[in-house]
């Protein structure tokens, strides 16, 4: 029987190398998956992610979306009153005080009123002032007066204050030096302005004005009533020059 010869092919590659070239062929299928899904719309994107982390509480203040050109304006900025809120607050605890004190009960009281453009305190002509008279003889009021005097220094030097008088339909009785509610009611806020003076506020920062008996805030038909007329109002308010810098300036944002 003849020798078989010997067969002089070359080897084949190994058994671990065909798997190997697989691996690195699904490989390459998963990466070219991935770069088309790269294509999608980035936008969608980040809104996605966007409102995802909104959801969990972590976007950074002001940060917004990017859905659309509405959602990405931005948040108006929140208005800081400063010195002015402030004051206000050391006003209202004053009232509440003086109301303690003075013990006023169901009668006229001091209060504090606030509007769009200023705000003011009303103090009853009773407490202060004696029938007739501008001379104002409680000392309780005088102290009152004296630490309003002390916040409206703190106040920003644009915050101007005007003092304004009242009266009843009822004219001054004929032991009174005034001969009608219009020099009375006058004569009543000039002495609230003089005292403020006395207590170290700039007077061009202070104005008087009587406003006699034809700004009533109650009726004149009864005592109640007319004790709520007889009142003195110190205005809080910025004055005409500051607010046109503020209209200005906010003219100038907006372009």
């Amino acid at each position: 029987m003849a020798k078989k010869c010997k067969c002089e092919c070359p080897e084949c590659m190994p058994e671990w190398l065909a798997t190997f070239g697989d691996l690195m062929s699904l490989l390459l299928c998963f990466f070219v998956l991935l770069l088309s899904m790269s294509t999608m719309d980035a936008k969608k994107i980040d809104s996605a992610v966007g409102s995802l982390a909104g959801s969990l509480g972590v976007l950074p203040g002001g940060t917004q979306t990017k859905i659309s050109k509405d959602r990405a304006k931005p948040t108006p900025p929140i208005k800081q009153q400063g010195q002015t809120t402030d004051a206000v607050n050391k006003i209202s605890s004053a009232v509440v005080e003086f109301n303690e004190i003075s013990k006023t009960g169901s009668g006229p009281a001091i209060s504090l009123k606030e509007g769009e453009e200023g705000f003011l305190i009303r103090i009853p002509a009773d407490i202060s002032f004696k029938n007739g008279s501008a001379i104002i003889e409680n000392e309780d009021s005088i102290l009152f007066l004296k630490r309003l005097a002390l916040i409206i220094k703190t106040l920003p030097n644009d915050v101007e204050v005007q003092v304004r008088g009242f009266t009843d339909n009822v004219p001054p009785p004929r032991s009174s030096i005034y001969q009608d509610n219009w020099e009375l009611s006058t004569a009543r806020a000039v002495s609230v302005v003089k005292e403020l003076i006395k207590m170290g506020i700039n007077p061009k920062r202070l104005a008087a004005v009587g406003y006699s008996q034809y700004r009533p805030i109650a009726t004149n038909a009864t005592p109640q009533g007319r004790a709520k007329n007889r009142r003195v109002d110190i205005y809080f308010f910025a004055t005409k020059k500051s607010l046109q810098n503020k209209t200005e300036k906010s003219l100038l944002d907006m372009k």
